[in-house]
């Protein structure tokens, strides 16, 4: 399996128990993790040549993951 960059472990590796502790109890963040992940993955895909995409749908795929990455991080941080 190839390495997909952007993974939230990754991108916050000071919290990942925080963020293990939160997907599992907290029910909102745990849809705004897998809703990262896919778009995360999507992106990949595009980026590799796996998956055709303009690249309007690329840049929109990614201002969703930032979004969410900063919604992600305001919860890490007690926001």
């Amino acid at each position: 399996m190839s390495h997909v960059p952007h993974e939230l472990a990754e991108e916050f590796p000071d919290n990942t128990d925080r963020l293990h502790n939160l997907k599992l109890n907290n029910a909102h963040f745990a849809k705004l993790a897998d809703t990262y992940h896919e778009i995360n993955r999507e992106v990949h895909r595009i980026e590799t040549g796996v998956e055709p995409a303009s690249d309007t749908r690329e840049t929109e795929l990614r201002k969703k993951r930032m979004m969410l990455k900063d919604e992600i991080s305001a919860i890490l941080n007690g926001g």
